[in-house]
């Protein structure tokens, strides 16, 4: 199940977890952005109990995207013990994806 992250409940669904959580944000109409969507629901799928899928949209959400510097969008980010990867902007394929994940210990 991927999660719907709001700036009211960041604290709680990102930063104050256990697991893992990737973070992506996103828009409506951002092409790029629905094409990753479908990787994103496998992973959610796979991993769902290793790791938590959340999206922010950005136009709904613009001081998350500020302040998590989405200038680019699919930006994500793992979210692991209060702090956060690097960020990954639109990877090329759920492959990639999933090595950058393992690159950042989330699976």
């Amino acid at each position: 199940m991927i999660k719907t992250i709001t700036k009211e409940n960041f604290a709680q669904e990102v930063e104050n977890v256990n697991n893992p959580v990737l973070v992506e944000l996103w828009a409506p109409w951002c092409v790029y952005c629905r094409r990753l969507s479908p990787a994103l629901d496998r992973l959610a799928d796979k991993l769902g109990d290793k790791l938590t899928i959340g999206k922010i949209n950005i136009d709904e959400q613009p001081e998350l995207a500020q302040k998590l510097d989405a200038s680019t969008i699919p930006t994500l980010y793992v979210y692991q013990n209060g702090g956060h990867s690097e960020k990954l902007v639109a990877p090329g394929s759920q492959a990639q994806l999933e090595t950058w994940l393992q690159e950042n210990g989330a699976i």
